[in-house]
This record gives structure tokens, C-alpha cells and sequence, in this order.
């Protein structure tokens, strides 16, 4: 079973969100435009993080001390970093790595022996993860997690249920969390949905849409968009929440359904 997370259609889903409270159309859209950049870019992270780790895997790596897989875009394309930490746990170093080789979106993994040391800037990613997965606390079902820049140098980090079984996807029980840029310390928790749902959705139902609804949520989340993106066939999704209705289209944008 593939490693990401995916989200489906359900009316069943509570959540707590972004409240747009007097803001104007422009200020609106302007949001909805946030959401789906960063759904786009978790879509891009959750692809890399599948095949990266897939290619990891193939080496039959040891994976016996080794932190959490960390995705960053390169100029070259994705790269899948495998670290683990000295004794002290404050040196973080690379034993593995898969790489994007050209436009297929293909990766190969190699390992370095002796590990090479990390950037500050991985080790910050990591150590932040961490915390933001100890915040979480501990699960009884396999959750995928990933990180995007956000303003200041600071951290988004998301965590959300894995896929287990096909055809069957989990709705909700995501958490993002704004981390420091030296990843030591938790700026916000955003709970952007409440509970799991485990959704089946078989391809060649016929559907042309799916739906759910934000009761405690104003818009839809940056999680929504990874869905849509990720379901396949594609179809859109449409949001209710208690004052609007929103269409998260199968590329991602939002759009407000007129009433």
C-alpha cells in the first residue's frame, strides 16, 4: 500500500478552521489562493515522500536508529533524506538518500557510509518534526507527516492518517502546526480537522463529485486540497461550512459556489 494520505469525499467530517469573519471578497480570495498553493505543495511533498520512500526501501535499508524521511525541492528535483542523531542529539546525520532523476519522477536511492552531515537547516526540520509528533502524541493507525516553509523562516508541519487499505480513504483527524525556524519550538496548532473517517471509494462509481461538511470551519483547508489532488479519477469536492459553500476543483483552486 502506497505511503500518502489521502482524503475523501464524506458529509460526516467536523473541523475546526479559518474564520473569515468581515472580510471582503478580495481578502477572501486571497486566502482561498493560500490554501491552494500549499495544498499543491503538500500534494508535491506526499508524491516525493511516496516514491522516495519506495526507492529507499528497495535498498533493504538498516533502519535501526533512523529519524523520520524529510522531502526538500532542489534545483534538480526532489530529494528524501533518511538521518539519525549522534548520542548527544544535537548532530544529525545522512545515512540515506533518494533522489529524483529527470522529469519522470522516478528516484534512486543510495546509502552514505560514512553518513554526511546535515544542514542546518534539515536538522531544524527534523527537530521540529519531532516535537510537532510528540505534541500529537501516540496513535493507534499509521499517520504521514510533512513540512512546507512558511512566513519568517518558520515551519509549517503537517500530520495526517495514512491510507491502509485500497479503494479506502481517511477523512479528518489532521493537525498543522507552525514550528520555529530552528524547529525548537511550537508558534500554533491548527487542529484542521476533528476525527477519522475511513471513506471507500471505488473507481468507475459513476461519481461526479464528492462532498463534506466544515461545521466549525469558514473555509476550506490546505488538507481538502491534498485530496482532490491526490483521488483519482479525478473529481472535484465540494465544502460546506455554516455560512458558504465552497468547490475545490480537481486542480486545486477554490472557488466560492454562488448561492
Amino acid at each position: 500500500m502506497r505511503r500518502s494520505a489521502l482524503l475523501v469525499a464524506a458529509f460526516l467530517l467536523f473541523s475546526v478552521g479559518y474564520s473569515t469573519g468581515e472580510s471582503n471578497d478580495n481578502d477572501q480570495k486571497t486566502y482561498l489562493a493560500g490554501v491552494t498553493e500549499r495544498g499543491r505543495a503538500l500534494y508535491a511533498y506526499d508524491q516525493a515522500a511516496w516514491h522516495g520512500t519506495d526507492a529507499f526501501f528497495a535498498l533493504k535499508p538498516d533502519t535501526k536508529g533512523l529519524t523520520h524521511y524529510i522531502c526538500r525541492k532542489s534545483t534538480s528535483g526532489w530529494v528524501v533524506s533518511f538521518g539519525n542523531w549522534n548520542d548527544a542529539h544535537d548532530k544529525l546525520s545522512i545515512v540515506y538518500e533518494a533522489r529524483e532523476t529527470g522529469d519522470s519522477g522516478k528516484y534512486k536511492a543510495r546509502k552514505y557510509d560514512p553518513p554526511i552531515e546535515a544542514s542546518a537547516e534539515l536538522t531544524a526540520m527534523e527537530r521540529g518534526l519531532e516535537l510537532a509528533i510528540h505534541d500529537f502524541g501516540t496513535q493507534t493507525r499509521q499517520h504521514n507527516t510533512a513540512i512546507l516553509p512558511a512566513a519568517g523562516g518558520k515551519l509549517f508541519i503537517y500530520i495526517y492518517p495514512g491510507q491502509t487499505k485500497e479503494n479506502v480513504w481517511p477523512l479528518g483527524g489532521d493537525v498543522r502546526y507552525t514550528i520555529s525556524a530552528d524547529g525548537k519550538q511550537i508558534v500554533e496548532k491548527r487542529q484542521l480537522h476533528k476525527g477519522v473517517m475511513d471513506m471507500e471509494y471505488k473507481p468507475g462509481s459513476g461519481a461526479v463529485s464528492g462532498v463534506h461538511s466544515h461545521i466549525l470551519s469558514d473555509v476550506p483547508e490546505d488538507t481538502d486540497v491534498l485530496y482532490v489532488l491526490t483521488r483519482k479519477p479525478s473529481i472535484p469536492e465540494y465544502i460546506a461550512t455554516q455560512k458558504e459553500k465552497f468547490v475545490v476543483n480537481v486542480d486545486g483552486s477554490i472557488a466560492l459556489v454562488e448561492k
